[in-house]
This record gives C-alpha cells, sequence and structure tokens, in this order.
C-alpha cells in the first residue's frame, strides 16, 4: 500500500476509459473525501447496489486509481484513493489516447454540471451568508494564449493557500465548508468573429 500521491495521470486509452464511467468518477471522488470505506460504504452513499460498487472498485484499482487499504475484516476490505488528482492529456499524436481523453474530458464536464445543478437545487437550504457567498457567471474575454495559461496561473496562485485545509482539518478556520471550485476556460466559438479563421 501506498501514501497518496498529489496526482495520477492517466495515458492508456483503457484507463481514460474505464474512469469516464460516471459512478467510478463518484466513487474516487468520495474516496478522496471521506475515504477509506468498503464497497458496502460506497453503497450506501452512492445509492448503487454492492456487487456494483465492488466491481467498479475493481475496475478502478486495475487502473491504478484506488487501492486497498490496510484493516476491515473477512471480505470488508476498505478501499482508499491513490492520489488526490487524476490528470490526462490535453492532446495526443496517438489518435486512441485522444479520442479517449476527449471523451474523459466530456463526461467530467457532464459530471461536474450534474454536482452544479445539485447544488442550485438545494441552495435554499443553505444560510443566508453561503447563498450570498457563493457564485455563479460568466466573464467573456479577448485573450491570447500565452494570457489565458498566465491567467490559470494566477488563479492556480490565488487557490494554492487554502488546498492543505483538504488534507489538515486543523487548518480549517470555524466556519468552513467545502466549496467546489470550477474553472472552466474555452474559446466561444459562438462568439469568435474570427471563427471562420480557425
Amino acid at each position: 500500500m501506498t501514501e497518496q500521491s498529489h496526482s495520477i495521470e492517466l495515458t492508456d486509452p483503457r484507463a481514460l476509459r474505464a474512469y469516464a464511467h460516471p459512478t467510478r468518477m463518484t466513487l474516487v471522488g468520495l474516496l478522496r473525501k471521506s475515504g477509506p470505506f468498503t464497497a458496502t460504504k460506497a453503497a450506501e452513499l452512492t445509492g448503487e447496489s454492492v456487487a456494483s460498487c465492488s466491481y467498479h472498485l475493481r475496475i478502478l484499482a486495475k487502473y491504478g486509481l484506488v487501492e486497498q487499504a490496510p484493516g476491515g475484516k473477512g471480505r470488508e476490505k476498505p478501499w482508499r484513493a491513490t492520489a488526490r488528482f487524476t490528470e490526462w492529456p490535453d492532446r495526443s499524436e496517438d489518435a486512441a489516447v485522444a479520442q479517449a481523453a476527449d471523451a474523459l474530458s466530456a463526461a467530467v464536464t457532464e459530471h461536474y454540471f450534474q454536482r452544479v445543478l445539485k447544488a442550485l437545487e438545494n441552495r435554499h437550504a443553505l444560510p443566508e451568508e453561503w447563498r450570498e457567498a457563493e457564485q455563479f457567471g460568466d466573464t467573456l474575454l479577448h485573450l491570447t494564449p500565452e494570457e489565458l495559461t498566465g491567467l490559470g496561473q494566477r488563479i492556480d496562485e490565488l487557490l494554492r493557500p487554502y488546498e492543505e485545509r483538504e488534507a489538515e482539518p486543523a487548518l480549517r478556520p470555524e466556519g468552513a465548508r467545502p466549496v467546489g471550485i470550477l474553472r472552466i476556460a474555452f474559446v466561444d466559438r459562438e462568439s469568435d468573429s474570427d471563427a471562420g479563421e480557425a
């Protein structure tokens, strides 16, 4: 068993396709936040059957995303995530890798927005200070590739001081809650007057 690393990079098309399954993404996310836990606990958290969770955990283990954790009794073995983050190529000369990576990116985007929709559905139950603090909106900027890269780096720098709190609960100030921050920046072809030139 290894300690959880910062990130795992998937480059095998089979691994990319395996991780693109919504239940598997959910299981890895739950293990990162609340693990280790058994397939039985996974079933309680996801609403899937124990057999289904066990199967998906074994597939994830095959590609190094999860592993069995110490402890447990009999067949009730706990699982844990092997890394805090999953990375995959933005582009590849290998067509199979490129297709699988694009499919995973699409699946992750859909997963993100399902989480956002669920948050919006339950927003009424939040205290007023949290409803006012939450952010929903968009901005259209005209940037060069270098400027967009630099903007991403600056956002990383802004978030970095808060990242330690994930692994170290003692660093969380009173009243802190888990907050999902999505970063999606894309060329907006609908607003792009130069789209015909690309």
